[in-house]
């Protein structure tokens, strides 16, 4: 939630978004040159792709003119720039680095079927990229003030490659923080973003617009709901009060996935076909296990995980114990009313015509 603290923490900061032609990645680019954390000197989108940095380009430019020599509309739009790199190579991330403040770190293997397939692709890009930021820093002495690695649901008690590969990440960055105590790493933790790039609405909108069937997984499936400036929110909130190590995960709606497909179907003559669930799968999902809770307080509109090492954690302020419990999206899921309204609230209905991220 936005305050006026907030106004001037990255004023003239340069800043960086591995990831950031991503669906996450373009929405917190437009939040951070709208100023609304203070105006960076400089955003750096970092990734691999030229033909989706040039697509993100144009896009920020608000024409379609295909050129080499970009010339922004808007002064804001002068502060951003791209650098094609990849989060595996260290030369890449050691160049990237320089002379930069604070990394917004979103670059990951996040298609869980995808990881399952090629576990040792998920391990090179969410691994040891996370390793090269830490390792860039630390051995070149690179001045970098806040690292805060994007983190999922699915690091919590995982089952699958990605959950794994997520969760060794967020340890990495919880160790940097002893090795390099000038910088301070951090995690945002959060639940399945309603329309990002592969994201189940996106899929059964399309499938609703071929006239179905929509595929459905489990009917007990249940998943932690939230939209892209919620997890930008999370994230800014984690860099405005976050303590070095802490992980941080917005409060959240869950819902049966069976109920927000026939959300979406409404009246229509669309048919579910079940097709069981895919590799690496959960029903449930949970953003704090049995085991984290004891360390978990909430802060504000956060649950807050204070770090698993002991030199790094200090009592928590102006926070509320979590309780003890484990944080599932099984324990209270939204009636179907509810789901509906939440669809319609964000502008997520089939009728709404939403333009996805890409």
């Amino acid at each position: 939630m936005l305050t006026d603290k907030r106004e001037n923490l990255l004023t003239d900061k340069r800043v960086v978004v591995t990831g950031g032609t991503g669906s996450f990645g373009k929405v917190i680019v437009r939040r951070l040159l709208e100023g609304e954390v203070g105006l960076p000197a400089e955003v750096v989108v970092f990734s691999r792709s030229e033909a989706t940095q040039h697509q993100m380009r144009l896009d920020f430019q608000h024409r379609r003119v295909a050129t080499d020599e970009i010339v922004y509309e808007e002064e804001r739009h002068s502060r951003l720039h791209f650098q094609v790199g990849d989060i595996r190579d260290p030369a890449s991330v050691v160049s990237l680095l320089r002379g930069r403040d604070v990394v917004f770190h979103a670059a990951a293997m996040k298609q869980v079927p995808v990881c399952e397939y090629n576990p040792f692709e998920a391990v090179k890009t969410n691994v040891v990229g996370a390793e090269n930021l830490v390792r860039a820093i630390r051995d070149y002495e690179l001045g970098v003030e806040t690292v805060i690695g994007v983190s999922t649901d699915k690091a919590c008690k995982p089952v699958n490659v990605m959950g794994m590969t997520k969760a060794v990440q967020e340890r990495i960055l919880n160790r940097a923080n002893i090795e390099s105590p000038g910088t301070r790493f951090l995690a945002a933790r959060y639940g399945n973003v309603l329309a990002s790039r592969g994201s189940v609405v996106p899929l059964f909108h399309e499938q609703i617009r071929n006239g179905g069937p929509v595929t459905m997984t489990s009917p007990d499936m249940t998943r932690f709901l939230l939209s892209l400036d919620r997890a930008v929110d999370t994230v800014f909130d984690a860099l405005q009060e976050g303590g070095p190590g802490e992980t941080y995960i917005p409060v959240l709606p869950s819902a049966l996935i069976r109920d927000l497909a026939d959300a979406l179907i409404g009246d229509r003559p669309i048919e579910i076909e079940w097709v069981g669930i895919r590799p690496g799968e959960k029903i449930h999902e949970i953003l704090v296990s049995e085991e984290e809770a004891p360390r978990t307080f909430k802060r504000g509109l956060n649950l807050v995980i204070l770090p698993l090492l002991p030199e790094l954690r200090s009592e928590p302020l102006n926070a509320e114990p979590l309780g003890g419990r484990e944080y599932s999206s099984a324990n209270e899921t939204l009636e179907p009313t509810a789901v509906l309204e939440l669809l319609r609230e964000n502008k997520l209905m089939l009728d709404d015509a939403p333009v996805f991220a890409a």
